[in-house]
């Protein structure tokens, strides 16, 4: 059991952070709007905000204007008090590419930009953070997004060589003292698609891409939840047990009779296993006008009642920039979550 003291700090913080996030949602709040959101006493959401305003992270709003009595304080969150920095790394047919974007607490872009570069490795990551830091100093957070496998912190097989084995996140974390993600390219996609959907209630999807001369992979999402597997290994559809090996699968994967029963079963297989509402299907070797016969073709295998929506998407690079820059303002809040878990 924790100590009275270490339970106290710990209520605070997790106080702090309802008061923050209910501030956030609600845009424009008064001590009792922010009391009757996050169920604490009116007292406690003024002890806290008074707090807030003193470092900058909450600031004033006009007063409200009631139709009788005394006008309230009103409260806004900073949206503006600090920043994340996302980056995005990919190697497309030998030609690397660094995408940046830089947000507000909110999620608002402030500045993104991508840029060839001769190599992708640990110095090229690193200064690019230095920089966006020197740019603006008040970063909290970085997010990084990797095609490749992340196991115990460790970049392991994946499209650039320069990073496998590398444990990207704790050398960065020792350099810089910030909150650093590290995360598989899929995952964010399909989270971030998941996110843009708003749904009313938590979901199962799935995100599986087709590249041209690679191999297939997916982002899963149960219940709301990224699922990455024991080693982060969830989601690597190139292993199911296919005709054709994962060498055999990218040298035969322009053709028509290898790629299109491939591509129903692995389908067919994700439905089975998760029976996800929806599934997106992506890259580069995907047509929007093959979606009525892959449809049939898993309609063959799975029954009716069974079948997911399949959606086809050409481009899902805002559903990638989503999911990352979701991710790294969640790992914010990552440590209260925690708290509450042991409490």
């Amino acid at each position: 059991m924790l100590p009275i003291a270490n339970n106290t700090i710990r209520v605070k913080q997790i106080n702090v952070e309802l008061v923050k996030t209910a501030l956030k949602a609600l845009t424009v709040g008064t001590k009792l709007t922010i009391a009757n959101a996050t169920g604490l006493s009116v007292a406690t959401c003024g002890n806290i905000l008074n707090e807030l305003l003193e470092r900058g992270e909450v600031i004033e709003a006009d007063l409200e204007q009631p139709n009788g009595g005394r006008p309230a304080q009103r409260f806004m969150y900073n949206a503006n008090y600090s920043y994340i920095a996302c980056i995005f790394v990919s190697n497309e047919k030998g030609v690397y590419r660094t995408i940046h974007a830089v947000t507000n607490l909110t999620g608002e872009i402030i500045e993104e930009n991508s840029a060839e570069v001769e190599i992708i490795n640990y110095e090229v990551i690193d200064n690019l953070i230095e920089k966006l830091i020197y740019n603006y100093e008040n970063i909290k957070a970085v997010g990084i997004g990797i095609p490749g496998i992340i196991h115990r912190g460790v970049i392991g097989a994946g499209d650039i060589e320069e990073l496998v084995n590398l444990p990207l996140a704790t050398r960065l974390k020792a350099k810089y003292n910030l909150k650093i993600t590290v995360e598989n390219d899929m995952n964010l996609t399909a989270y971030g698609f998941y996110k843009k959907q708003n749904y009313d209630e938590d979901k199962t999807i799935a995100v599986v891409t087709f590249p041209q001369d690679n191999c297939s992979g997916a982002g899963i999402i149960v219940d709301g939840h990224i699922i990455k597997g024991n080693t982060n290994f969830a989601g690597e559809v190139s292993y199911l047990p296919f005709d054709h090996s994962r060498e055999e699968q990218i040298k035969q994967i322009n053709s028509a009779d290898v790629f299109f029963p491939l591509m129903v079963k692995t389908i067919a297989s994700i439905i089975a296993i998760i029976n996800p509402e929806t599934i997106v299907v992506t890259g580069g070797l995907i047509r929007s006008d093959m979606l009525e016969e892959l449809s049939d073709a898993c309609r063959k295998i799975i029954p009716h009642e069974h079948m997911s929506q399949i959606i086809i998407q050409e481009n899902m690079q805002d559903d990638y920039i989503n999911g990352l820059v979701s991710i790294t303002l969640e790992s914010l809040t990552c440590d209260i979550q925690l708290i509450e878990k042991r409490m």
